[in-house]
């Protein structure tokens, strides 16, 4: 850099090629003896490194240094350009009308080519502000110019920035058809950060259209790229969140939107990035239910968006504080007005975000009784059912179903709901990972108790039963996309299992460990973000739940599903040809008591606990008043499944005083059930047993039921060496028989790493899921490997539910810690009953009621549950 001006001009377009040595390069300008032209360029080239990677106060020093010896260089042109660099880094220091000024005098100083890009840099302060008209100008202006010089690298960045307004007004279509061709324009130049930017941009594109798995592989690819530039990637982090929260991911956004600030906050960057994490922050936080979070966040967001006069951001942070101020509590008609004058300029916007507010307006004022200005307002959200991304057309379901309950009108409350939720029945089917698919419920929960609570209005319990099925355990009722046959994914979950073992082993022998937790968390996240990209190829939305069919294949048993309407449970009773409804206790009393149980198990778990095993049958009883009410009086003599909705899966139903002496199975929904009595067992009868490490009997029962005449014949035993990952996946791969005895680890921050202890590391969910086919029946005879995490409106996530749509029938599993000795005779009977033709439920009864009468075994027996129908 130490040549001509041409030469040093190079400096400028290497910021986002190769950043660091741009910075290098200008740092070696002024080490010299510059002219004032050189050293504007090197000043200009570390302004535009410190606005966008560093300090924005540094920037701004540089940008007005860099202008300066422009001025005294004589150069029009070199003080223009330096100009536009410094409109851009005003506006987002939060000093916008003194950015505009500085475009103004740019424009005006520049020519050509120069005064094209001071346009295009306009165009992108203007799309910052949310004035998406005036940024469509002047990149229209600046691409016509930009063109004839035949300026590629400039007219990449014009038609990525026009597709990004285009975005913000909902026009994907035209969006993506810019970002592909600005791309096929990057690939003829140099520029690696811009590259990545529009990788970047073609996620938010992907997203916008409604597919999350390919927005999430963009923006991964682009955080990647990124890296290997070293350049922090605040616009990625925010769009990242939006995928997220879309997703269902609102706690994780909300962590990636709070942690990215306090990195802003550090290195003093721009205000502008800032206020947009804390938009992302709050709507996270609202959509985590975490209302104070989000009126702090979007408060904060509202006054600096206002302070920087970005009408358009503003207006969007305060539809998001005026939702957090409901979900407080806080319904007043000032809010009816704020809400309506949100939507109003949203509109005006050309926003997406419109209906939302309309929705919002409309809802506050119904819950005020304001039945005129309601349906005004839902009317206008109604709108938007008709057509854009699936969660657009949701809204306007959720206006059209409440103007309908608004109306008394039952039948248009039902309607309204069934098509809301068939929109997102489609959009599920295009996520591959179960866990997306989970999560993606939590956008019907409204829908779903909007058309539960009409059903019970209606007074028939087979519609409320219909309803109920309608929006539980969706995400089970179709297989979830097998992994790919990615060797990366593979190598990361062997490379998973032997950190995790390592650590194990550390943690053991009192160890420190920081360094490899650090890279257990890395690879945990590596392997999760490779499944969420999965595709969905589930077309259609399965088999509807039909009552009359489930009433048939009953017989002589019964089906208690428990439905929560308003707070309070509704124990529906099927059997003998018909669907009545109980009304039962508060769920929230429901969910302490079970917690209680919880508490008692664990205790009863250790010899010397005896005192408490009257307190544990006593809280059984009131579990039962609870959650059965008087249809514990009529469950007749046959068999029994329970459906408990997904926040009460943690209840050991053997416990309640009705349900323990009888054959018990427990389902995540009618449906699931259903179809696990339709699953065929696999050909060849296959039995394995499996013995993990750290086991406190050393999996004692496993020797005693390999010895065990078997109608299977011989079965194949894996312990020791033989219990490794890859040999037990082969075994269990078709199986008819599993019975594993492992330490279960269940992980509530990341319910699919929930997993079961092998010999080279932890066998998990994500493992399973690249089964051809799962065990037809498995025995999970260890501690706590029934939890499970409750997601979404009414879906599980955990090692259970994994294997259920899987090809799995049936399933033992407990609920709660348990005493490894007692587990031994209980699995012994348990399998004489599999050996003599029983089920697992009924092996399971038997099993139970073989047992010694003391604490430690009896609380065995009610901590394993059979899940199926196997």
């Amino acid at each position: 850099m130490t040549t001509g001006s041409d030469s040093v001009l190079e400096l400028l377009p290497m910021v986002f090629a190769a950043p660091s040595e741009a910075l290098a390069g200008a740092r070696e300008v002024l080490d010299g003896d510059p002219t004032p032209f050189r050293a504007s360029v090197a000043h200009h080239a570390i302004g535009m490194w410190q606005r966008d990677f560093g300090d924005l106060r540094l920037a701004l020093h540089h940008l007005r240094r860099a202008r300066d010896l422009a001025a005294r260089a004589d150069s029009a042109d070199r003080e223009a350009d330096v100009l536009g660099t410094l409109g851009v880094a005003l506006v987002h220091a939060g000093r916008t009308r003194q950015g505009l000024e500085a475009f103004e005098r740019g424009i005006a100083r520049g020519t050509g080519q120069t005064r094209a890009r001071v346009l295009y840099r306009r165009a992108y302060v203007w799309w910052v502000l949310g004035r998406h008209r005036e940024a469509l100008e002047d990149v229209r202006r600046a691409i016509a110019v930009l063109r004839q010089a035949d300026d590629v690298i400039w007219i990449a960045r014009a038609i990525t920035l026009r597709a990004t307004v285009h975005l913000a007004l909902g026009a994907v279509d035209r969006a993506d058809a810019d970002f592909t061709a600005a791309e096929v324009l990057w690939e003829t130049t140099g520029q690696e950060h811009d590259k990545a930017d529009v990788v970047e941009s073609r996620g938010l594109a992907a997203f916008r259209s409604g597919d999350i798995p390919v927005a999430l592989q963009l923006l991964d690819e682009a955080q990647k790229m990124y890296a290997k530039l070293a350049t922090p990637t605040f616009m990625l982090t925010i769009r990242r969140c939006e995928v997220l929260m879309s997703a269902g991911l609102a706690g994780e956004a909300l962590a990636h939107a709070d942690t990215a600030v306090g990195l802003l906050d550090g290195i003093g960057g721009q205000s502008t990035r800032k206020a947009e994490l804390l938009l992302v922050a709050a709507r996270a936080a609202r959509l985590a239910d975490d209302p104070p979070t989000a009126i702090a966040r979007a408060a904060v967001a509202v006054r600096l968006f206002a302070a920087q006069r970005r009408t358009w951001w503003e207006t969007h942070a305060q539809l998001v504080l005026i939702e957090a101020r409901l979900a407080a509590g806080r319904a007043s008609g000032r809010l009816v007005a704020d809400a309506a004058a949100v939507a109003d300029r949203l509109a005006a916007f050309g926003s997406p975000s419109a209906p939302e507010a309309s929705l919002l307006a409309g809802r506050i004022a119904l819950a005020l009784g304001w039945t005129a200005d309601a349906e005004r307002h839902l009317a206008v959200a109604a709108r938007s059912r008709r057509g854009g991304p699936p969660l657009a057309r949701m809204t306007g379901w959720a206006a059209q179903a409440l103007r309908a309950q608004a109306a008394g009108s039952g039948r248009g409350v039902l309607e309204a709901c069934r098509r809301g939720l068939d929109v997102l029945d489609d959009h599920r089917t295009t996520l591959g990972a179960s866990e997306l698919r989970a999560r993606a419920t939590a956008q019907g929960a409204e829908l779903a108790a909007l058309a539960q609570r009409a059903s019970l209005a209606s007074g028939g319990p087979r519609r409320l039963l219909v309803w109920s099925e309608r929006w539980r355990a969706t995400a089970l009722s179709t297989p979830p996309t097998r992994p790919p046959a990615d060797p990366t994914l593979l190598s990361d979950l062997t490379a998973f299992r032997e950190i995790a073992a390592r650590a194990e082993e550390a943690r053991m022998e009192g160890r420190p460990l920081p360094a490899l937790e650090r890279e257990q968390r890395r690879l945990e996240r590596e392997i999760r973000s490779r499944t969420l990209h999965m595709r969905g190829d589930s077309p259609g939305e399965g088999d509807r739940f039909d009552p009359t069919r489930l009433l048939a294949r009953l017989g002589e048993g019964r089906l208690v599903e428990l439905a929560v309407v308003d707070g309070r449970v509704h124990a529906l009773l099927c059997g003998e040809g018909r669907v009545r409804r109980f009304e039962a206790g508060l769920l929230a009393e429901a969910m302490a008591e079970a917690e209680h149980v919880q508490a008692g198990l664990r205790r009863l778990a250790h010899p010397g606990a005896e005192a408490r095993l009257p307190v544990v049958e006593a809280a059984g009883r009131r579990l039962e008043e609870l959650l059965l009410g008087e249809a514990a009086q009529h469950l007749g003599s046959g068999p029994v499944v329970v459906v408990p909705p997904g926040r009460l899966h943690r209840v050991p139903w053997a416990l309640l005083p009705s349900l323990r002496d009888r054959v018990l199975s427990v389902s995540p929904s009618a449906g699931s059930w259903l179809r696990a009595l339709d699953t065929e067992p696999p050909s060849g009868a296959r039995h394995v047993l499996v013995r993990g490490p750290g086991l406190a009997t050393g999996g004692a029962e496993v020797p005693d039921l390999a010895d065990l005449a078997d109608r299977y014949g011989r079965p194949t035993v894996l312990e020791h060496d033989d219990a490794e990952v890859p040999r037990v996946l082969a075994e269990l791969d078709g199986a008819t028989l599993a019975h594993i005895a492992a330490h279960g680890t269940f992980r509530a921050d990341s319910p699919l790493f929930s997993s079961l202890r092998m010999a080279d590391g932890p066998l998990i969910v994500h493992d399973f899921e690249r089964l051809t086919r799962s065990p037809y029946r498995i025995i999970l005879s260890s501690c706590d490997t029934a939890r499970l995490a409750s997601v979404g409106a009414d879906e599980l996530l955990g090692l259970v539910t994994a294997l259920l749509p899987l090809g799995t029938a049936g399933v033992i599993a407990s609920s709660a810690p348990v005493n490894d000795a007692a587990v031994v005779p209980l699995m012994l009977t348990l399998h004489k009953g599999l050996r003599a033709g029983l089920s697992l439920a009924e092996a399971l009864r038997d099993a139970r009621a073989s047992l010694p009468g003391d604490a430690v075994h009896r609380a065995t027996g009610w901590a394993f549950t059979a899940f199926g129908a196997a």
